[in-house]
């Protein structure tokens, strides 16, 4: 009775100092999350560039007498030059034609043309298109002031636009400077991330799903680059063709537009506008809206032929990841998406095919 009561007190001591430690640790980890929590965004980003840039910072690093420091340090430079130089141009150009068309504002020199007749025929919209266009070209002043609610609300959403674009950009900036650290550390990270999943997923499948993780994220980034490139190519010689002024500017906004995983039509559509305010609806004008409106919805149909390429997992799977991720988590749901998807797919795989093997025993003839 007494070794009863002993074991029993023994035990409930046991649970109560596990208890203790599992709150302490929880509590630990809930300070450390809210710590970490502003930065996640930031280092997430940072994690992505550095893996999609390291076989690059490989290949450099063999030219550079294996110096680690100086080969991130140079990627990093000549990255920010490449997204700094672009952007850098189309501010100015943005901001020299907004203060264009405030001189002109101000001065009373804006003329629109009156619409033709055969505007009114169109289906559906053609007599309102018709009376808006008839008034804007008669009494521009009267319709800026009548339709004055409905321009502080598109003003009010570009601002958003912009704002968002800026403070994209700004963080892709310190991301980017931040993997380059990661990239000077490259092998000790590497073998960070080996020992965590194989402590996560087992000695045999810890470096299988880091590899995994990383051709995903490598495979989804050059997949996001290189369709963002091509959609410039396809919007940017309409451009030039057309003789719309600034065609490369906008190009490069295409091009960075694409890269953070915002609509290309932000730029397609005021161009085509212009277009139609500048010659009207003429056969060439109409061909252009309609080739550079599907030009900037290009993506749509580019996203399932390049993303998951070279990756060992079914490229639905990582389609479905990058657009679910993008709805739900935003352009870093782009990159995370896939790869917590692609994980899941092969681990649960690797749980159908490991399957129990029965052995069969024979079973012996009864003696007569």
């Amino acid at each position: 009775m007494l070794s009863t009561l002993i074991s029993e007190k023994t035990l409930s001591r046991g649970m109560l100092d596990v208890l203790i430690r599992a709150g302490l640790i929880g509590v630990l980890a809930v300070f450390c999350f809210r710590i970490f929590y502003p930065f996640g965004s930031l280092m997430v980003w940072s994690l992505i560039l550095a893996i999609t840039l390291y076989p690059l910072h490989l290949r450099l690093r063999k030219r550079l007498s294996n110096k680690n420091g100086l080969t991130a340090t140079l990627i990093v430079v000549l990255s920010l030059i490449v997204i700094m130089v672009p952007a850098y141009l189309l501010g100015v150009a943005l901001v020299e034609s907004v203060e264009h068309a405030m001189d002109v504002a101000k001065e009373g020199n804006i003329r629109i043309p009156p619409p033709s007749e055969s505007v009114a025929s169109w289906p559906l919209v053609g007599g309102k298109v018709y009376a808006f266009w008839s008034q804007a070209s008669t009494d521009l002043t009267g319709l800026i002031q009548k339709s004055t609610p409905q321009l502080k609300g598109v003003g009010a959403a570009l601002l958003g636009v912009a704002t968002s674009v800026g403070s994209g950009l700004l963080i892709f900036i310190f991301a980017l400077i931040i993997s380059g650290i990661f990239m000077a550390y490259g092998e000790e990270a590497r073998n960070s991330a080996v020992k965590i999943a194989s402590r996560l997923f087992g000695q045999e499948t810890g470096p299988k799903i880091t590899e995994l993780c990383a051709a995903t994220i490598r495979a989804v980034a050059q997949g996001v680059v290189g369709i963002a490139f091509i959609q410039m190519l396809l919007v940017g010689i309409a451009f030039v063709v057309k003789g719309v002024p600034g065609a490369g500017l906008l190009a490069l906004a295409v091009l960075l537009l694409g890269i953070m995983q915002l609509p290309a039509t932000l730029i397609t559509i005021p161009v085509i506008i212009f277009v139609f305010a500048k010659e009207g609806f003429t056969v060439g004008a109409i061909v252009f809206a309609v080739y550079v409106f599907v030009a900037g919805l290009a993506d749509n149909v580019l996203k399932p032929l390049l993303l998951g390429r070279g990756v060992d997992v079914p490229m639905p799977v990582v389609l479905i990841g990058a657009l679910g991720g993008m709805v739900t988590g935003g352009v870093i749901g782009l990159f995370i998406g896939p790869v917590v998807l692609a994980v899941g797919y092969q681990l649960f795989w690797r749980w159908v095919e490991d399957q129990p093997t029965t052995v069969e025993v024979p079973i012996e003839p009864k003696q007569s």
